[in-house]
């Protein structure tokens, strides 16, 4: 008998119920500077922090911690919320370290990293290992910069000090395709483990769809 995928509620649910319930706990201009984000304050104890993330303005308001699209005012869903606090939430103010990590490196990292691979790299080395222009316009809708390693190579200001790498080493006669996945050794200090796990899915899946036309 099958088991029926969770919803995004079910998977995210519990974490973002605690988060919230710490979030009025922090000292927000406090935060706002270990973040290397705005925070206004307004009246009664309020306010609201701007971040930026994957090329989209979010603002959090504060106490509350409701996530919304600074455009239109549009909920944020439920994954995108939860990394959002959880990065206002773990923010130490760690200057960004300018060297780039593989995710195994990343603390707790070495035993999920199976299950990062297949979610990220070889997903990626499967639809771009002999695609080099769908890789370079997958990586650009998705505001990346062109960085030189690899045949190519993108860096992704995921969040403010949370930056990602992606490098595509292209299949040739002798080896198969390679892409290789990579933080900023700071972004520990800025996202748990798991989240940083949860965006190399997103920028994957990302990528892929906008290479696609989707």
């Amino acid at each position: 008998m099958r088991t029926k995928p969770r919803t995004p509620e079910e998977t995210y649910g519990p974490a973002l119920q605690k988060a919230l319930a710490e979030l009025p706990e922090i000292d927000p201009l406090e935060t706002g500077l270990r973040a290397a984000v705005e925070y206004q304050p307004l009246e009664a104890g309020r306010g609201v922090f701007q971040v930026p993330h994957m090329g989209t303005l979010f603002q959090v308001l504060w106490p509350q911690g409701d996530v919304l699209r600074a455009v239109d005012q549009a909920e944020a869903d439920i994954a995108t919320r939860l990394l959002v606090l959880h990065y206002l939430l773990t923010a130490d103010g760690t200057p960004l370290a300018s060297k780039w990590i593989a995710f195994r490196s990343l603390p707790g990292g070495l035993g999920y990293d199976d299950a990062f691979q297949r979610r990220t790299s070889k997903r990626l080395a499967q639809a771009f290992g002999s695609d080099l222009p769908g890789f370079e316009t997958g990586a650009r809708a998705l505001g990346g910069e062109r960085l030189e390693f690899g045949d190519a190579a993108f860096l992704f200001r995921v969040l403010p000090r949370v930056w990602m790498a992606v490098v595509l080493h292209l299949a040739d006669d002798e080896f198969p395709a390679e892409v290789s996945v990579l933080f900023d050794a700071a972004s520990s200090q800025y996202l748990p483990t798991e989240d940083l796990a949860v965006l190399g899915g997103i920028v994957t899946g990302r990528m892929i769809k906008a290479a696609r036309g989707k």
